[in-house]
């Protein structure tokens, strides 16, 4: 039987798009297939088909199913939908528990929590990692334990520490802090060894804005730390503490200055400040008899454009002067303590020059300003000014035969002052006449620690009580001499005491009485106690020290630089804070280790 060929037939389209004028096939059933050739179905094979036609009933079940068991899934957990700065925040908060002032907690506990933090999923990770590492505070001495266990005789949290950032360079970039244990006596040379240690971990630590707790003396020879943080661009505070040099010293002896720095000493100096451009804080200390001449405090504060913060303590008449006051940059805070060659003439001048309008903090220790007027041309030509500060042994007096009109001193925008006159003389009550004046209308804060006579805190606010609960529990106040004459610095829990005996013998007289009559006969009769102040003031009586529990009211440089409470801790930190923990005192005791609050540098201001 012969082989017949056969024609096929196409199913038609619903609907096409046909060449040439042919029209488009009319519309067939659905799941029938067509059994008769037509030039229609022949077109359909060269035909540019729709978009398909409606699923069948089965299908849309089965799709309807899946929504509903998407649906009825768990959703992610919260954490993973919270943005990142709700994470900054609970961290956030989270360090401010651990680092206030009442805090049972030390910089290892703080520690602990964010790396429990950072095991709970990859997000808490991502957040936990900058704020571990953007803060390093290695306080107090090693673990016996933790030595033994990693075969190293000292320095131990330093070496893992920098082994780590070596490693993963990633975490090196967030490190903007770093605290090293301060555990040699103040003002002590520290060893090459450790300063080399120290050094190499500054060195990788490309983003380094502070190294705090460590401030060795830098006595005019090359050291490899002073290298280091001379190449950190990012640097914004550096505490200079100049010591002795021994070829100075020798020169010294056969010369007088300028010129007791030789020109490799000054250049080495001046290259240190090449590289910080972002330093805004600056501090200049001299440590027995450290020289820096003139010359080279001009030319250094030249090189740093953004310098904000200023100190400068202790140098000799010969390094810093009235002239070299003059050539300061504009300044938002500068402080003046123990200078010899800065008189009242050079304050005076100081005022008229532009860079002084930018001052806002002003803090003047023992200068021994004499005449009240230079104080009075500071306070009224410094417009911008808001905190000043003055220490010192003798009374500024007026001069005499000079017309006095009050107020004596005035400034419109001062809101905090600072007034420590150590022996009595007429400034407390120059003071108090220029307060009653209404010499400063912005004033909110006066703090005057040797107030003889009470004056000034008459002119304050009213305080029911000025004594804390702790000074009960010191010397001072326990002594029944409260001030002697051959020592005219009065403690702060002495001048407490004073106060509040002052408080407590207006008590004593009434101040007014209430009489209640009722058709001419006294029914009760009401004295109100007296009281100390004056009602309606805008400023308040203070007594608190710029460092909690310090007997000094004012901070300096023993405060920053002490580290006697590192090496031998009392009540210390033992992991108390993470005693609740299911695993027990094996897993939270930690080596005894004092509670480091770090020391914010604007309190010098």
């Amino acid at each position: 039987m012969a082989f017949r060929p056969q024609r096929f037939s196409l199913a038609s389209s619903k609907s096409s798009m046909t060449w040439g004028s042919h029209e488009s096939s009319p519309p067939s059933d659905r799941s029938s297939v067509s059994s008769r050739p037509s030039f229609t179905s022949i077109q359909s094979m060269y035909s540019i088909s729709l978009p398909s036609p409606p699923l069948s009933p089965s299908y849309n079940s089965a799709s309807i199913t899946q929504r509903k068991l998407r649906s009825t899934a768990p959703p992610p957990p919260v954490f993973q939908r919270l943005p990142p700065e709700i994470y900054d925040c609970i961290l956030r908060q989270l360090t401010i528990l651990h680092d206030k002032a009442t805090s049972m907690s030390c910089e290892t506990c703080r520690l602990r929590d964010l790396c429990a933090l950072a095991l709970v999923d990859r997000r808490w990770d991502r957040a936990v990692r900058p704020q571990l590492y953007r803060r390093v505070y290695i306080v107090g001495i090693d673990s016996p334990l933790q030595a033994k266990k990693f075969r190293m005789k000292s320095d131990v949290r330093l070496k893992l520490l920098r082994r780590t950032l070596r490693e993963r360079r990633v975490l090196a970039q967030h490190v903007r802090e770093i605290k090293v244990p301060r555990l040699q006596p103040d003002g002590e040379v520290v060893e090459e060894r450790r300063l080399s240690l120290v050094a190499s971990l500054v060195m990788v630590c490309p983003n380094l804005e502070k190294l705090v707790g460590f401030y060795p003396v830098f006595g005019h020879n090359f050291d490899r730390l002073t290298y280091a943080l001379s190449t950190r661009t990012r640097l914004k505070e550096h505490v200079w503490i100049i010591g002795e040099n021994s070829a100075i010293t020798g020169r010294s002896r056969k010369q007088v200055p300028p010129g007791l720095m030789d020109v490799e000493q000054v250049d080495r100096f001046l290259h240190l400040h090449d590289a910080w451009d972002s330093l805004s804080t600056l501090f200049l200390f001299s440590h027995k008899q450290g020289v820096l001449e003139r010359d080279v405090f001009v030319q250094t504060l030249r090189r740093l454009p953004s310098l904000q913060r200023l100190c400068i303590s202790n140098f000799d008449m010969d390094d810093f002067d009235d002239v070299t006051l003059q050539t300061l940059p504009p300044l938002h805070s500068l402080r003046l303590q123990d200078l010899e060659g800065v008189t009242f003439w050079g304050l005076s001048e100081f005022s008229r020059t532009r860079s002084s309008q930018c001052i806002r903090q002003l803090s003047l220790i023992h200068l021994d300003v004499k005449y009240l007027s230079a104080i009075s041309n500071l306070l009224l030509r410094l417009t911008s000014l808001q905190r000043f500060t003055l220490v010192q042994e003798s009374s500024p007096e007026v001069v005499a035969g000079e017309l006095v009109f009050q107020p004596v001193i005035a400034s419109q925008h001062l809101q905090y002052m600072h007034w420590n006159i150590l022996l009595p003389g007429s400034a407390n009550e120059n003071l108090a006449k220029s307060i009653r004046a209404g010499g400063f209308p912005s004033l909110r804060t006066l703090r005057a620690p040797s107030d003889h006579d009470g004056l000034l805190q008459m002119v304050c606010r009213p305080r029911a009580q000025i004594i804390q609960p702790s000074d009960k529990y010191s010397k001072a106040y326990r002594a029944p001499n409260e001030s002697n004459p051959d020592n005219p610095a009065q403690t702060l829990f002495t001048a407490r005491k004073q106060a509040q005996r002052r408080i407590e013998e207006a008590r004593k007289s009434a101040s007014f009485r209430i009489v209640i009559e009722e058709d001419g006969i006294v029914q009760e009769v009401f004295d109100i106690e007296g009281f100390m102040g004056t009602v309606g003031s805008k400023i308040s009586y203070t007594l608190d020290s710029d460092v909690p529990g310090s007997d000094n009211a004012l901070i300096d440089l023993p405060d920053l630089v002490d580290g006697s409470k590192e090496v031998a801790p009392r009540d210390g930190c033992t992991g108390m804070w993470n005693a609740s923990h299911h695993a027990g005192k094996k897993w939270w005791n930690h080596t005894e280790r004092y509670r480091y609050h770090p020391i914010d540098l604007q309190r010098f201001f």
